[in-house]
């Protein structure tokens, strides 16, 4: 096992940069996950650090060694993709044993290797099958098993659950993670999953456009994001952000109002400016209209079992494009598009940015 240091790594095709000036370092035996929105840079540092993609700039270091001009594969790493790349003429024992292999492990030891790694991904009953024997899941854990084996330094997966079916998507997100508490091995993880992201990580990286937005544990992130970009990202259903303008004591948001509470007013907004509201839907509640800040139509409502996902539109204004709100309610309560509802937010809980830069601006 080993620490992952990234410092001021560029990578570039051409002019453009794919990613510019990342700047972390994984712990030795913590697990990392990269995220963000597609073409975002995450699988180009994942690639970066495999040794798959030239460095252009900055410096990367293994441990203590710094690995910029290190093959692959001598870099000591494993790598997992999302098209799980097993050999289709090889059975999983095979499969497993490959790495083992061309390092010359002794027949013995491998023999060892594989019955370990394969009860602890249980499938030990498979190990005699070849991957068209096999289905997605299944594949899925001989490609993790064959990159266990080789007990390597640094374990890198790229979006390894994006090709399974959501039960076992579920099902095998907590395997990853109980096979990490039990190998310990440093590992750097791609998704583009929010929920992927919050179960998984010791620690996220949030990217935009091949810059690193914020690095933090998953709750701070989520109840404290850097700015707006990090707060519409992080969480299922995504964060309400509503353009709004500060009038003194107030947000004007198209016609409707929501009030600036004294601990908002430390920010000292210049009256007029427009800013950017933040609040996350569990955070709205329905309210009596008379006890309300803000009237929206019901546009979508969708009913998930233990609760109700409702999208509503904000009425009367006159943007080209229409401010939205997301919100979850109890299970019973079960309105109809078209029908207008009053909200009330919990303004303990709201956020506000900079509406040009998207800096967080409060909480402070």
């Amino acid at each position: 096992m080993a620490k992952v240091r990234l410092e001021e790594i560029t990578r570039r095709f051409g002019s453009a940069a794919a990613i510019k000036d990342i700047s972390f370092e994984v712990p030795d035996g913590q697990f990392w996950v990269l995220v963000g929105p597609s073409g975002c840079g995450k699988s180009t540092i994942l690639r970066t650090i495999a040794g798959l993609e030239p460095i252009t700039q900055g410096k990367l270091y293994i441990g203590d060694t710094l690995v910029n001009q290190v093959p692959a594969r001598q870099r000591d790493v494993a790598m997992v993709f999302q098209n799980y790349a097993l050999y289709p003429h090889m059975t999983v024992a095979q499969n497993l044993a490959f790495g083992l292999r061309m390092r010359q492990t002794s027949p013995a030891l491998i023999q060892e290797q594989i019955e370990t790694v394969a009860r602890s991904l249980d499938i030990a009953h498979l190990l005699d099958r070849k991957p068209r024997q096999l289905s997605g899941g299944q594949q899925q854990r001989v490609a993790l098993g064959r990159a266990i084996a080789r007990k390597p330094r640094v374990f890198l997966l790229d979006e390894p659950l994006s090709n399974l079916d959501a039960q076992l998507r579920d099902d095998t997100r907590a395997e990853l993670k109980q096979l990490h508490q039990s190998f310990g091995v440093t590992t750097v993880y791609v998704t583009h999953d929010q929920v992927e992201a919050m179960t998984l990580a010791d620690r996220i990286v949030v990217l935009n456009k091949g810059q690193i937005q914020q690095i933090g544990e998953p709750q701070t992130i989520y109840a404290r994001p850097a700015n707006k970009m990090v707060a519409a990202f992080l969480g299922s259903p995504p964060m309400n952000i509503l353009e709004a303008r500060f009038d003194g004591q107030l947000f004007r948001i198209d016609t409707q109002t929501v009030p600036c509470s004294v601990k908002m007013q430390q920010v000292k907004l210049p009256k007029s400016q427009r800013v950017s509201l933040g609040i996350r839907p569990e955070h709205i509640q329905i309210a009596s209209a008379e006890n309300s800040h803000l009237q929206v139509e019901v546009n979508v409502v969708e009913p998930l079992g233990r609760e109700t996902l409702i999208r509503g539109i904000l009425p009367d204004g006159d943007r080209t494009v229409p401010q939205f709100i997301n919100l979850q309610t109890d299970p019973t309560v079960n309105p109809k598009p078209g029908d207008r509802l009053p909200l009330l937010f919990n303004l303990e809980r709201l956020f506000i940015f900079n509406s040009m830069t998207g800096e967080r601006l409060y909480p402070l």
